[in-house]
């Protein structure tokens, strides 16, 4: 099942979207990190390397609501397996565009 939600989310929701094939292929690719049967089986699937984005305890409402208010308002570009300098390239194109 875990190729056909790619296939759903990435192709079908975003595909119409996402007109340029290398952005395509790297929203594919992000995907496949999200669906994973590891997010499901590991108690504590890690979504990002400092450990940030994780699969949240699931005993209750109160704690997932607990663990999502605790993320950060802005997502860091390791979230979606990218080098810390890809926040500063986005900065700069930015600025540019001002």
């Amino acid at each position: 099942p875990w190729e056909a939600l790619v296939y759903v989310t990435g192709e079908i929701n975003y595909g119409g979207r996402v007109t340029d094939d290398l952005d395509r292929v790297c929203l594919m690719t992000i995907l496949k990190m999200y669906y994973t049967p590891n997010a499901v089986k590991d108690e504590e699937y890690k979504f990002s390397p400092s450990g940030i984005y994780h699969t949240p305890e699931l005993a209750d409402l109160s704690t997932v609501l607990a663990y999502v208010k605790a993320l950060p308002h802005s997502e860091e570009p390791e979230v979606y397996g990218m080098h810390e300098n890809a926040n500063i390239k986005f900065q700069l194109q930015e600025t540019e565009k001002i």
